[in-house]
Order: structure tokens, then sequence, then C-alpha cells
């Protein structure tokens, strides 16, 4: 199983054995020293799963893993603790605050990738029974907000252009994206034009959501024509 993971520990020697493990296993992994620099990376490359310890400087386990709850992006991203804190009171901790797997050190590398396999086999399946039950109302709903922007593309001179009200950094890609949403085109379309999947479509358009505040295409087209994002 080919699968991108990241690595949140602050101590180097375990960091770099788990690495070589994991890989050694078929697992693409990235490493973070903190939380912090973990969310950088994931800015960068959005994981499959992260692997994470508890006690770190600065920001911890819980703080890093509440952060990746309230994110859109990462709101149902597999998280596992690997950590020294292995009372059962600890574990319990973990599991309320939203940690899919809690695996006290020390431990045994197999029972870890045991743990991955499982959490990204359940996630695959999940999704793919997600999308079978809800493939008509989702492709409705994009259908409708298609309709809307292109309704709002007929009124482009209507809609008065404001200045930014905060400063917006795009990535080019994120810019592309952002024009062909305002073209009206839907995510396999888009997938299309710029040769990269439609999962990665949609990753971006929800990275756009969550810079520009908005929840669906139909108010970041709006957003983007009243503050000039768009071509």
């Amino acid at each position: 199983m080919s699968a991108q993971l990241l690595l949140v520990d602050d101590e180097p020697g375990l960091r770099e054995a788990v690495k070589d493990y994991l890989e050694e296993s078929g697992f693409k992994v990235q490493v973070a020293s903190n939380a912090r620099e973990g969310w950088e990376l994931m800015q960068q490359n959005t994981p499959e799963l992260v692997i994470s310890d508890i006690m770190m400087p600065q920001v911890d386990g819980y703080q890093f893993l509440k952060q990746l709850r309230e994110d859109p992006r990462f709101a149902s991203l597999p998280v596992i603790f690997l950590t020294a804190k292995g009372m059962t009171s600890d574990r319990i901790q973990g599991y309320q605050a939203g940690v899919d797997g809690y695996l006290p050190k020390p431990f045994d590398p197999d029972e870890l990738v045991a743990i991955i396999e499982n959490l990204l086999t359940r996630r695959v399946s999940s999704s793919q029974t997600k999308n079978e039950d809800s493939e008509t109302p989702d492709i409705a709903e994009l259908a409708n907000q298609i309709a809307q922007i292109k309704a709002l593309l007929t009124q482009r001179n209507a809609i008065p252009q404001t200045s930014p009200p905060f400063n917006i950094d795009l990535t080019p890609r994120e810019q592309s994206v952002l024009n062909l949403v305002a073209e009206g085109l839907m995510n396999k379309e888009i997938a299309r034009r710029l040769d990269t999947s439609v999962r990665n479509v949609e990753k971006y358009v929800s990275r756009l959501f969550s810079k520009t505040g908005t929840n669906s295409r139909t108010e970041l087209v709006r957003f983007a024509l009243e503050h000039g994002l768009a071509d």
C-alpha cells in the first residue's frame, strides 16, 4: 500500500527509525520535528494519514489534533497517536479527542503498520460508500451551483468590484483552478484542462474555500468577481 504519511515527533532517533521502517513497508513518509513544522508541510502536500507524538514543545499532540479537526481539509484525516503516555486514561482521553489510533511506546512496528493499513482501508471503503449513496444529490447540487455561476457571469458587470479586504496569497495552481471554476466548469472538466486528477481539483477548491471564507462554488465565484481575483 503506497500511501503518503506524515510523521510528527520531536525525538530524532525514533523519528528516523519509524520513517525507515514505514518506507521499507512501502509507504511514502514526510517527517516533522514539531506540530508547527508538520502543519506547514500539510499546506504543501496533504498526507493520507498523520502519525503524531503527544508530548511536544509549543504545540502538543492534542492541540495539533484539534487544529486538524477544525480545518475542513483535514477534518476526516486519520490520525494516530504514537506516545509514551500509555495509561488507560491516556488512551481514553485520546479517543475522546478524536484520534483514530493510539499506540503507546515502546511499540511493535508491525502493529503500527497494521493500524495504518486498517485505517487507510476503512477510509477508502467509507469514501466509496459515501459517493455511491450520495452520487445523485451531489451531482444535482453541483449542477445547481454551476447554473448559478453561469448566471453570475452574465451579470458580471452588474457586480461592483471592490478592493480586497485582505491579501489573499494564491498559488499559481490555485489561481488556475479559480479561473476555471469562475468559467462554470465542473471538477472533471477542470481536471482535464489542467491534466490532473479530480481529487487534486477537489483539494484546490477546498483550499480556495478556506482562503476566501466561502462555502460553495457560487459564493467563491461571487467573491472572486467582487475582488477581481478571477480572469
